[in-house]
């Protein structure tokens, strides 16, 4: 007489557990498509209050023949699309560290797929925790900070901060070419540079980030 019932399926996961982990695979995967949309909704926003304000200027310069008018609207309106652009870049930055963390919680979870149903290993990434998620970052590669929704955002950001700094120089410098260049340069390369910096090493610090509770 069996003093078990489970001992004739001793090495099967309980039927709790494997609904458990199937679960938060879904639920995992859910939030990793909604920081996808929100990054995505934020970028397109942005990016028509840009275009949009641009738009706004030329009209303002072909109206006042690039008068005081042109100037004061300029130096009021790229400074705000900056700071709309930095603050779009560190929610972007956000929504893609917490991506980061759902694709590394999910890595996690495959794990125990291959432990107790190792039959698909043939059919799957036989390393869920290493080659998928490197593929995403790109370790090494100084310019993939350039491709990501933040890293697009950045450069925008820089250029609207370089072409503020422009205006400035235009006018305090009696609308001196050379002095115009220097300045838009001075800003905006600092600025992008910064940006892609902190980008990169926000995503070391989620990559460096322990799952588990107690681990280092």
């Amino acid at each position: 007489m069996d003093s078990d019932p489970r001992s004739a399926d001793e090495g099967d996961p309980r039927s709790a557990a494997v609904t458990f982990v199937t679960t938060e695979h879904f639920v995992l995967q859910g939030a990793r498509a909604s920081t996808i949309a929100e990054s995505d909704g934020r970028a397109n926003m942005f990016l028509a209050a840009a275009s949009g304000g641009l738009v706004a200027l030329g009209l303002v310069a072909t109206a006042s023949n690039l008068g005081a008018a042109f100037y004061g609207f300029g130096l009021v309106l790229l400074p705000t699309l900056a700071f709309v652009g930095l603050v779009t870049f560190g929610r972007a930055l956000q929504s893609s560290r917490e991506d980061t963390q759902y694709a590394r919680r999910i890595a996690l979870l495959r794990g125990y797929y291959f432990e107790h149903a190792p039959e698909i290993a043939p059919y799957l990434l036989s390393d869920p925790s290493a080659e998928q998620l490197h593929m995403q970052r790109v370790p090494g590669d100084r310019w993939q900070g350039y491709l990501t929704v933040a890293g697009m955002v950045a450069v925008i950001t820089a250029v609207l901060a370089g072409s503020t700094a422009v205006l400035a120089a235009i006018l305090i410098f009696d609308h001196s070419l050379a002095a115009a260049v220097i300045s838009g340069t001075v800003v905006a390369l600092p600025a992008l540079i910064a940006m892609i910096r902190h980008q990169d090493s926000a995503w070391e610090r989620a990559a460096a980030e322990p799952l588990r509770h107690g681990e280092v």
